[in-house]
């Protein structure tokens, strides 16, 4: 399987400013998908500035393009309910002409954990709601009626008619790394995402990172393997931008090809690179991220 090659434009630009031309531009340069995140707001230095919806955002650029995939990266229970998000994402799928992944996760502790006026979640927690809300998800997907009686989560007939444009429904990614959420990840996943192991960020080198990750897709077989699917039917998703190569991969083509390489060789089908940033993490070359959106792809094969 190539290698597909996707993008984040994160959504803090007014859609007028800047916001409607990156979708745009990101469907010209051939990106295989342009996801954003899924927050009611973000880390500093975007706490405090313009932050958009992640839905309206998408459907706003399924307006503008045509043959780009659209998605999350990702979307949590932290201030989702399956109910309502179900509805939107069959309104986004059928908007899109069926161009909408969703990415889905735990979540965290970060300021979506507490904006609607909760405590955080402790890691058991953010796990026991996930668990409830991917299966939850996944029946409202694919049934015209459902009702749920669960420990966090209630739908009373719920309709979904006339259900999503893909079939059975639109493609999860599942975000895992522990055992509960690799198991989600093989059962209901079409794809299994990672930013690869957070503990290496500071202190690890990129070989300790290669090992880590190996760990995961290992115990993602694993999972795969006791319920009897077969993983190599299953797409597999790196966030960049999170490891201790950092923004590095993105210095020059010839860096992200042999970043991108490294990991195609543990299975991975699609690397994510961030929309380039000015002042932030994500500061790239807009240059040097184009030429790799248009160059890559043809050096990995």
């Amino acid at each position: 399987m190539s290698l597909r090659l996707s993008t984040v434009i994160l959504p803090h630009r007014r859609w007028h400013e800047g916001g409607r031309s990156a979708w745009q531009r990101a469907e010209q340069l051939g990106f295989h998908t342009a996801y954003t995140y899924d927050h009611l707001s973000w880390r500093v230095p975007f706490r405090d500035g313009p932050w958009f919806g992640a839905v309206p955002t998408l459907t706003a650029a399924a307006a503008v393009t045509e043959r780009l995939r659209l998605g999350t990266l990702v979307t949590s229970p932290n201030f989702r309910h399956p109910v309502t998000l179900a509805k939107e994402l069959i309104s986004l799928d059928d908007i899109s002409g069926g161009r909408v992944t969703l990415g889905i996760g735990a979540g965290g502790t970060g300021f979506d954990a507490t904006a609607l006026g909760q405590e955080p979640w402790t890691p058991r927690e953010r796990a026991d709601r996930l668990a409830e809300f991917v299966p939850l998800l996944d029946r409202l997907l694919t049934e015209d009626s459902v009702s749920y009686e669960g420990n966090y989560y209630s739908a009373h007939e719920a309709r979904n008619i006339p259900g999503c444009v893909q079939g059975p429904r639109l493609p999860f990614a599942v975000a895992a790394t522990g055992p509960r959420g690799l198991r989600l990840a093989a059962r209901y996943g079409q794809a299994w995402v990672t930013t690869g192991d957070p503990k290496l960020y500071e202190d690890g080198t990129p070989e300790q990172s290669i090992q880590a990750i190996r760990g995961q897709a290992e115990r993602l077989a694993d999972a795969c393997a006791e319920i009897g699917r077969d993983m190599a039917g299953m797409d597999r998703t790196l966030l960049t931008g999170f490891t201790p190569d950092r923004a590095r991969p993105l210095e020059s083509l010839d860096a992200f090809v042999d970043f991108a390489g490294r990991h195609r060789e543990l299975g991975f089908t699609e690397i994510v690179i961030h929309w380039p940033i000015p002042g932030t993490a994500f500061a790239a070359d807009q240059k040097v991220f184009e030429q790799i959106a248009m160059e890559a792809r043809a050096q990995l094969g």
